[in-house]
């Protein structure tokens, strides 16, 4: 009773909007926004929604911005508050307009220089290396936070092929999160890939794993090389899993669901160019050919 017919109306179209803006998958949140503001006829409004779901996209799906030449991850681990983001490396933090998807307000940012950063400058560069020679399109950042007084440490990768013009985008992700404690550590890590293919149909995969570890903490060169071996191992695990199960799903879908043995020759069939011919072959010129 307190909102108005109108307000209401606003007020359904505004968490309609949300909803779908959550949905966005990733490298297309920016199509998504184009396509409900053509479809609302509402700009303002959109935009409005979009500059607090962008946000949340953004940090969600580690997407990496390019400043000073350098390549940051925008997460929830480096987050600021108020669109300000910090950058590990360089010491410095920024603003970041999640709408237009530039940056501003450089400033430096203090960090204590003990060993726990110490310890996280040696891990970057060992991941870095790994992430560089491993993933075509990667990036990594490794963060320094303060947990009931215990000193973590949380090492991001994202690696995307957005790709719209051949219809389909995709995004592997993983993060790593330990504690600096002596001798041993628990590393636990959380892998997410996502896949978009919308060529001739609108198909979502999206598969997720956890992995745990304990590693022995000796000084921050062993860590650093063990560390990066069980990501590889891990990485390659987890790569080799997703293939032999989309190849045994392909076999079951085209080997034993389909009610009659068709050949697959993986190429798409010109249903437009077969019917032409069959319409040239009956000689029919008055009949309109379907599409």
């Amino acid at each position: 009773s307190m909102y108005t017919g109108q307000q209401l109306h606003e007020l359904e179209k505004a968490s309609l909007i949300c909803s779908l803006l959550r949905q966005s998958p990733p490298g297309e949140f920016g199509q998504v926004v184009r396509d409900l503001s053509t479809l609302v006829q509402d700009d303002k409004l959109v935009r409005q929604e979009a500059a607090h779901v962008g946000a949340c996209h953004n940090k969600k799906n580690f997407t990496p911005i390019q400043i000073n030449r350098r390549t940051v991850l925008l997460t929830h681990y480096n987050d600021l508050g108020g669109n300000r983001f910090f950058d590990p490396q360089d010491k410095f933090s920024f603003e970041f307009d999640h709408l237009r998807g530039v940056t501003s307000k450089p400033q430096l940012h203090g960090v204590l220089l003990d060993e726990g950063e110490l310890w996280r400058e040696a891990l970057h560069k060992g991941l870095k290396a790994y992430v560089s020679s491993h993933f075509p399109e990667g990036n990594c950042c490794v963060f320094k936070k303060s947990l009931r007084k215990r000193q973590m440490l949380v090492a991001c990768i994202e690696a995307h092929q957005y790709q719209p013009s051949n219809h389909w985008n995709s995004l592997w992700k993983s993060d790593w999160t330990f504690a600096l404690t002596p001798f041993t550590t628990q590393v636990t890590g959380f892998f997410l890939l996502q896949i978009h293919y919308f060529r001739d149909a609108n198909l979502h995969v999206t598969v997720s794993k956890s992995v745990s570890e304990t590693l022995n903490v000796i000084d921050q060169n062993q860590f650093a090389t063990d560390f990066v071996k069980f990501v590889k191992a891990e990485d390659t695990k987890f790569h080799i899993a997703i293939l032999e199960n989309t190849q045994a799903l392909s076999e079951d879908i085209w080997g034993k669901n389909l009610r009659r043995k068709l050949p697959v020759t993986r190429t798409f069939m010109n249903w437009n160019k077969l019917l032409k011919d069959q319409h040239l072959k009956t000689n029919v010129s008055d009949t309109e050919v379907p599409p």
